[in-house]
């Protein structure tokens, strides 16, 4: 707060003795003069801020007066205090709060603007009518009044201007602008008329912007206004004005009135904020709003810095250019921002020359020209303007309009715009062909051309120019009649002539020679129709119209007919303008909307919304958005509000576990779905898909830790690894490896593998498999300290295991043994591991099929095969090791092991041999070498060549089997006693290469000596002996199996040996070519079951095959016999079928029909002497080497479609060549087609209104109603085509009874007609070919409405004699509630209701109705009866005492005001003075208010008796006033005596009947004006003497017009006297 400072008489006397003794030198001439002192500093200012007063003093030196002041003052502290201080005048009546005013204590406020005394303190005591003057003067600064700069100084009132000078008069503008002028705003006024709707509940009344002043708005109607606000910063902002006051909006004070019909808002500004005023819907009538104020031109034009030289020597130029500049935001904008205000007025660019000095090429010659011839400014240059776009009526022609430069050599270029702008741009459009076009002017009518009854008359239509002059050129179209029929009221005494009579010279004449001319010429000439509507309301829109040539065909009937455009000689009008050239209202124009931030789960759209305005020339001006006064369009929506798919949310790693050596970090998966509000939630996993990764751990490496008291070490964890392999020979419950070796083994075992790790944390060991991460499951343990248990194995268990301590890694390949010693395939599906295992149990055919060599060293694969087995490290020693399980040179100990085994296996219930067990006893369990054993081998066959590695394998892999079962009896020895060792320990013979590479490693004959009994069981093994093809010539040819015999013209007989071993002893058997042998007295079975053939002849050829056979197996032998040597090829006549298995094998000859995928064989196994060449065909086309094996055979693997064809083995040598050929047919089993567009389009064409269904193997369903029909399709593909059968219920369709049906499209289509409940169910269709069968489903529901009858459990009643539980109906369909509607062609159950809570009812209140009340507005009492009664079961109600009521419920109330509401009236006030618009003679019109008030007088809004009828507020009224009537003068002399262009005028004017003088036209508006001018003497003037024909020739011969043809003629006597 100020304080209030006043001098003392001791303060002053020190002042004055300062003044004396202040230095005197600063006095001017006119002080000396004055004898005045130098004026004294100034005092300090008597306010800190808002304006206060400071003082300076002076002293006079005479003795005298001195004339002038002695004290002086001017303002200070011109700042505007902050809002907490209050205002200066408060502060000092407050001041004297603690001053008792006779006796008591008041709290005093400030009375401002005093008109008599402005500068006394007039305090008010607050809450009373108390005036008091508390002191004669406020201080010095203290304003006079509120709303102005003036100031109290000494206890008057001084003026202060707005440039806060003392006496000063400047005032400031409207703009707010001290002693501006004006233009940095401008004024806004208008007016606006409410257009609200029921849907519209409020409107925009005007947009206001931010620092706009004097404003103010007056509403006038029922509507009421508020306000919206938005700051610079953004914020938003309402205020709803709902009562009387001053009060502060976003720091802008607003002044607000209500009234009961009006409103009235004052803003005196600068708005702090962008005000948007709107009105809200009140009542049914329409409201006004006018508003005026002053908006700040926030965009001016600044003008810029020179731009650069136009050249860089030898004299150029440069210019300055304007740029518009946003006041508010203190930026450069667009041009367009300072267009809108045609205030702005842009600078004129400031041209100057730059670069004078020589270019440094000059020879020193060339002088500086002057600069206009040297360097020639840029300047504006047009181009012709184009044609008129209107022949007449205002049109628009226009130029383009570019900025030229010219160079020394005269080349014109175009160049940028703002080089010419130091002159105006010439205008591109201007206004054309503006005069008015032709129009028909009719004459008055001529009189009746009878006098009585019914005539004609006539008057004259002529198309007259915008000169005056009688033309051509108006449309036939809109031409007014010339005559009409007209009726004299007389009547006739004669007989009425049935037609009008047609008039007679001279009207007939007359109008016959001026309709001839209206007729310019007789030639075509363009017809011209009327301007559509502009296609615009604003900008530049068109309007065209229809432009033709016609020929008017008859004067009298008006009729014209069109014509070509070329046969009309003027130019052709245009038919298009531009209409509306006026800038349009700013309004909003939003953009495209942009792509959604998502894809789904709820997103966000964005666009822009620009707030813009067409301008006349087309182009958009973008302007700021307080301009746009209707509400923005959204600029953002929502969009994608589908869920989206469920997702795995995982977290980050977790930090190391440890903070060194070796760790583990985890993270975190949860199963997140989007959904469509833009929330996530947290689902059950199963909803997500499978994880990529199998687990959420991993192990982590940090720096080794270092031990207490010892220096870290820098050694890494090491895996001690056994480099071994482990073959599997009998069956074991648990098994143990340590890492680093190969193992192949039984199913079933338990193994326990082992990681030995130094160096590291056993808990820190992690395993994976086949590279994915191991956890622990019901299958398989990962246990602590680098233990990894499996429990049983099966095939799946197959793969590579690691075992990772740290940095360091360690393998270890499992394989599992099969049937027959075979090793399985990893299997893809839990399905196949089943039929891996049964397969187990199969014979050797089956065993034998699951596996196949597949590694380069062991067959004759492709270069391509080795090389992708070879970089399958797990797969390195698979071949070898398959070698050594199939070899036949184990002992024999061992293999009778194994054919017990799987003997065992395949007859679980026969006895054991205890010969066997016994054998088994010495048996080893796993048989283990060292890997680089094996590496070896694999080295050595790998430098074999190709022809000998077969054979070279076989010698390798039998000493490889010694060796490994040597070492296990060393080892089984040292582990047994002395006692327990064999006495009879088992020899190994010597390897014999005898019948190829087949003799076995037998027992010594002790081994033997034990009986048949103790013999092991064996399958039959076949002895070969394989020698190079030879033509015998003896007579007598004995020969071992596996040889080819030649038969020579000499041969008498042919003996073929068959040696076979195995336990029980074998059978043998003989076939030739495949068919058994039918023996003879020339073909004989010797008892040593040899084949004698005798005398053999041209049919004995063919290859001849041993059979072996006992219980285990069979074993079979061909030897070939040729005549002379010719190639014999061995065939098969049989058709092979093949759907499962992985690999089929035929001899050449057969017929092949197989799956894709499949692995083939074609054998073509020849013979001849010498051997015969094999080449192969396919489709007569030779094949290459890549497809041959080393035995004559074909494999084609993997095959597909591509492979099908005829495959020819041709086998040749000196003696002859022989072809046989197989035919390969690939099968495509059926299954159902990706695309199913065509089945579908089936359907569509089958029945285009039918419901249909495709069927599935999983199986679909289609739901009907009775009495429908369908369609249901069986997508399928194969080879050869599927046949389809159709089944309903597992019964073929045919055989279905009931059931309306047929079968379409051959058999892909089913029709079921005329569907029942019988003919719901399951619907499949079979389809199958020699590859296989699949079955797919269709479901079809019938639904089918029925009645239900539901007991409501609630009784109507809980006692008394009325209570009923009504049944209730309720239509289903399969036990869903629908419509009823859908039930009524079914038959309704009969319902009755059923009685229930029949008994006495405990005692309870009983009211009446209430009666009428007493008062029908203004509040009134009505009644009611209250009793206490007992509702008895018979339904008789008794009346008892009230306090049994009373104890149940508390009473009723008996008496009840109503009719609150307030008793309101239509009130009027007087009829006004009827001073309104004349309607008549003597009329006019009056009004008066009407309103809605209480009976007390009170106003309501009027809809509080809208349910009473409305007085009327105007009517009718005489009025001295509209005593009014049209009063015409005499008609002029004619213009003319003759001719066509005469006419005369008179005066029409409205006048007072009463007082005969004239009073403003519109008081006469309710009748017709007379017209005040018409055509006269219109007949032909006569052509004898050249006379003028209007009175205005001497005027046209002063003005020397006489040259002109149109005056000539018309002032042919005056001009021709000229």
């Amino acid at each position: 707060m100020e304080c209030c400072r006043r001098a003392t008489p001791g303060t002053l006397l020190l002042f004055l003795a300062f003044l004396l003794l202040s230095s005197r030198t600063a006095r001017s001439e006119e002080d000396r003069d004055g004898l005045w002192d130098a004026w004294g500093p100034w005092s300090e200012c008597s306010r800190t801020c808002g304006g206060g007063a400071s003082y300076s003093l002076r002293r006079c030196l005479s003795s005298k007066s001195c004339e002038g002041r002695n004290i002086r003052y001017r303002t200070c502290s011109n700042v505007d205090c902050p809002p907490e201080a209050g205002d200066f005048r408060a502060q000092q009546c407050s001041a004297h709060n603690d001053v008792k005013h006779h006796g008591q204590f008041y709290e005093w406020l400030p009375v401002s603007n005093d008109p008599d005394n402005p500068c006394s303190l007039k305090c008010q005591a607050k809450g009373t009518t108390l005036v008091v003057e508390l002191a004669p003067k406020v201080l010095d600064g203290t304003r006079c009044y509120t709303e102005s700069l003036d100031m109290c100084i000494s206890g008057l009132c001084q003026i202060v201007g707005c440039d806060h000078q003392l006496g000063s008069t400047v005032k400031e503008d409207n703009c707010g602008v001290c002693n501006g002028d004006g233009s940095t705003c401008r004024l806004v006024r208008g007016q606006y008329k409410s257009q609200l709707s029921a849907t519209k509940s409020d409107d925009t009344v005007v947009a206001i912007p931010y620092g706009s002043r004097h404003i103010r708005l007056v509403l006038k109607g029922p509507d009421h206004l508020y306000l919206e606000t938005k700051t610079l910063q953004g914020t938003k902002g309402e205020n709803s004005l709902s009562s009387t006051g001053t009060f502060l909006v976003d720091n802008s004070s607003v002044d607000f009135q209500k009234f009961p019909d009006k409103e009235i808002l004052r803003m005196a500004g600068p708005l702090t904020a962008d005000f948007i005023v709107k009105i809200r819907n009140s009542g049914s009538a329409d409201s006004t709003v006018q508003f005026i104020f002053y908006q700040p031109i926030i965009h001016r034009w600044r003008e810029t810095d020179f731009f650069p030289c136009s050249a860089t020597c030898g004299g150029g130029y440069q210019l300055t250019s304007a740029e518009c500049y946003d006041l508010r935001s203190n930026r450069v904008v667009a041009d367009q921002y300072c267009h809108y205000y045609p205030e702005n007025i842009k600078p004129k660019p400031k041209l100057q020359e730059c670069n004078l000095d020589p270019c440094p090429a000059s020879d020193g010659y060339k002088q500086i020209m002057p600069y206009d011839l040297y360097h020639p400014l840029p300047r504006w240059e047009a181009t012709p303007w184009t044609a008129c776009s209107s022949s007449c009526g205002g049109g628009i022609q226009s130029r383009a309009v570019s900025c030229v430069e010219e160079d020394i050599q005269g080349h014109v270029t175009s160049v940028e715009e703002w080089k010419c702008m130091y002159t105006p741009k010439m205008p591109i459009a201007q206004p054309c062909n503006i005069f008015d076009c032709p129009k028909w002017l009719a004459q008055e009518w001529s009189p009746c051309t009878v006098t009585c009854g019914q005539g004609l008359r006539y008057r004259v239509v002529l198309c007259i120019d915008h000169r005056g002059m009688h033309t051509g050129g108006c449309s036939p179209k809109t031409k007014p009649h010339i005559k009409e029929e007209c009726i004299v009221p007389t009547p006739c005494y004669k007989p009425k002539e049935k037609l009008p009579v047609e008039a007679k010279l001279p009207w007939f004449k007359q109008a016959q020679e001026l309709e001839e001319g209206a007729a310019v010429s007789e030639e075509p000439s363009w017809e011209i129709g009327k301007w559509s509507p502009c296609s615009l309301t604003c900008g530049v829109g068109l309007q065209t119209r229809d432009v033709f040539c016609s020929h008017l065909l008859s004067r009298e009937m008006n009729e014209t007919v069109i014509l070509a455009d070329e046969l009309c000689r003027q130019p052709k009008p245009s038919t298009v303008q531009a209409c509306n050239r006026f800038n349009c209202p700013p309004a909003w124009y939003p953009a495209q909307w942009q792509p959604c931030s998502r894809t789904c789960g709820g997103g966000v759209q964005k666009r822009e919304v620009l707030c813009k305005q067409r301008m006349a020339d087309g182009s958009f001006l973008e302007l700021p958005e307080t301009f746009c006064s209707a509400s923005k369009p959204a600029c953002q929506q929502a969009c994608k509000k589908d869920d989206c798919p469920s997702e795995w949310l995982l977290s980050d790693w977790t930090e190391c576990s440890t903070s060194c050596g070796e760790g583990t970090q985890t993270r975190s998966a949860i199963c997140r779905k989007m959904l469509k509000t833009g929330l996530s939630t947290v689902v059950n996993s199963t909803l997500c898909p499978p994880l990529p990764f199998s687990s959420s751990i991993r192990p982590c490496m940090l720096a080794t830790c270092a031990r207490p008291g010892r220096p870290s070490t820098k050694h890494s964890p090491h895996i001690a690894a056994a480099r071994k392999v482990y073959i599997q020979t009998r069956r074991q419950r648990k098994l143990h490896f340590v890492v680093g070796g190969f193992a192949y083994l039984l199913p079933k075992t338990a193994v326990v593998l082992r990681c030995p790790a130094r160096r590291v944390r056993k808990p820190l060991i992690t395993w994976e498999k086949d590279g994915q991460h191991l956890i622990s499951s019901t299958h398989v343990t990962v246990a602590p300290f680098g233990y990894l248990k499996i429990h049983r194995l099966k095939p799946s268990d197959a793969g590579v295991y690691t075992c990772s301590a740290g940095p360091a890694r360690e393998h270890f390949v499992i394989k599992l043994i099969g049937g027959n010693r075979k090793l399985v395939a990893r299997p893809l599906s839990p399905r196949s591991e089943e039929e891996v295992l049964a397969g187990r149990k199969g014979g050797p055919k089956e065993a034998l099929q699951t596996h196949k060599h597949q590694n380069g060293i062991f067959s004759n694969g492709s270069k391509a095969e080795k090389r992708g087995l070879a970089a399958n490290p797990g797969s390195r020693y698979d071949d070898l090791v398959s070698r050594l399980l199939e070899q036949g040179g184990w002992p024999g100990e061992l293999l009778a092991s194994w054919e017990a085994q799987d003997s065992a296996e395949r007859n679980t219930t026969s006895e054991e041999d205890p010969g066997a067990e016994q054998v088994l006893l010495h048996l080893p369990f796993t048989m283990v070498t060292e890997q680089r054993r094996l590496d070896d081998i694999l080295g050595n066959l790998s430098q074999q060549p190709e022809e000998l590695r077969d054979l070279y394998s076989k010698h390798l892999v039998a000493q490889l089997a010694q060796e490994i079962f040597r070492s296990h009896l060393e080892h089984q020895d040292t582990l047994l006693k002395p006692s327990e060792r064999r006495t009879s320990p088992v020899t190994l013979s010597p390897h014999k290469h005898v019948s190829g590479f087949s003799s076995s490693l037998r027992t010594s004959s002790t081994g033997d000596a034990g009986g048949g009994s103790r013999r092991p069981h064996r399958k039959p093994t076949i002895l070969r002996k394989i020698s190079a093809a030879q033509q015998l010539s003896a007579s007598e040819v004995v020969t071992h199996l596996g040889q080819t015999v030649a038969l020579a013209s000499g041969t008498l007989s042919v003996l073929l040996h068959c040696e076979a071993i195995g336990h029980p002893r074998p059978t043998i058997s003989w076939a030739r070519n495949g068919e058994e042998v039918q023996f003879s007295d020339r073909i004989l079975l010797q008892p040593d079951d040899s084949l004698q053939i005798l005398a053999p002849v041209e049919a004995d050829v063919g290859f001849y095959t041993c059979n072996a056979t006992n219980a285990l197996g069979y074993d079979s032998v061909s030897i070939a016999v040729t005549l002379a040597g010719k190639p014999l090829v061995k065939t098969s006549r049989m058709t092979v079928i093949n759907t499962e298995k992985p690999a089929v094998t035929v001899d050449i000859g057969s017929t092949i029909k197989t799956v894709q995928g499949v692995n083939v064989t074609i054998n073509c196994q020849v013979a001849g002497v010498p051997e015969a060449e094999v080449t192969w065909f396919r489709n007569k086309s030779k094949l290459g080497s890549p497809h041959h094996l080393h035995e004559g055979s074909l494999l084609l693997t993997n095959v597909s479609s591509s492979d099908q064809g005829l495959y020819s083995c041709r086998a040749a040598n000196l003696h002859g060549e022989l072809t046989e050929s197989t035919q390969l047919l690939i099968l495509d089993p059926p299954q159902v087609p990706t695309q199913l567009e065509d089945i579908r389009a089936l359907l569509a064409a089958t029945g285009p209104n039918l419901p249909s269904v495709l069927t599935s193997p999983l199986g679909t369903q289609l739901v009907l109603d009775p009495g429908n029909s369908a369609l249901l399709g069986c997508p399928i593909k194969g080879h050869p085509v599927p046949n389809i059968t159709w089944f309903h219920g597992g019964q073929p369709i045919v055989t279905a009874t009931g059931l309306t049906h047929h079968i379409l499209a051959a058999g892909q289509i089913l029709q079921v007609a005329n569907l029942s409940g019988g003919s719901q169910g399951e619907f499949s269709c079979l389809a199958q070919n020699e590859a296989g069968v699949l079955m797919q489903k269709a479901s079809l529901v019938i639904q089918d409405y029925w009645w239900s009858v539901d007991r409501l459990a609630t009784c109507s009643a809980s006692c008394g004699n009325r209570g009923v539980q009504q049944p209730r109906l309720r239509c289903l369909l399969n036990s869903t509630e629908v419509n009823p509607a859908h039930c009524a062609g079914k038959v309704r159950p009969a319902v009755q209701p059923i009685a229930c809570n029949r008994r006495d009812c405990p005692s309870r209140w009983m009211v009446t109705s209430w009666s009428a009340c007493t008062r029908s507005c203004g509040g009134g009492v009505q009644t009611r009866r209250v009793t206490c009664q007992k509702l008895k079961a018979s339904g008789i109600s008794t009346p008892v005492s009230n306090d049994m009521c009373t104890q149940v419920a508390k009473r009723p109330v008996d008496t009840q005001a109503c009719n609150q509401q307030l008793c309101v009236e239509w009130a009027f006030s007087s009829w006004g003075q009827c001073n309104g618009p004349c309607i008549g003679p003597h009329l006019a019109v009056q009004h008066r208010q009407v309103f809605c008030q209480t009976r007390d007088g009170i106003t309501l809004p009027s809809e509080q008796c809208s349910a009473l009828p409305r007085p009327v507020s105007t009517q009718n009224c005489w009025s001295e006033a509209c005593s009014v009537h049209w009063r015409v003068s005499l008609w002029t002399l004619c213009t003319a005596t003759c001719g066509n262009y005469g006419f005369q005028s008179r005066r029409v004017e409205c006048v007072h009947a009463r007082t005969n003088k004239a009073v403003p036209e519109h008081l006469c508006s309710w009748g017709p004006r007379p017209a005040n001018w018409q055509r006269c003497n219109i007949t032909p003037c006569e052509n004898m003497e050249c006379r003028d024909t209007t009175r205005y020739c001497e005027k046209v011969k002063q003005l020397k017009l006489c040259q002109l043809s149109q005056f000539k003629s018309r002032c042919c006597g005056t001009c021709g006297k000229a």
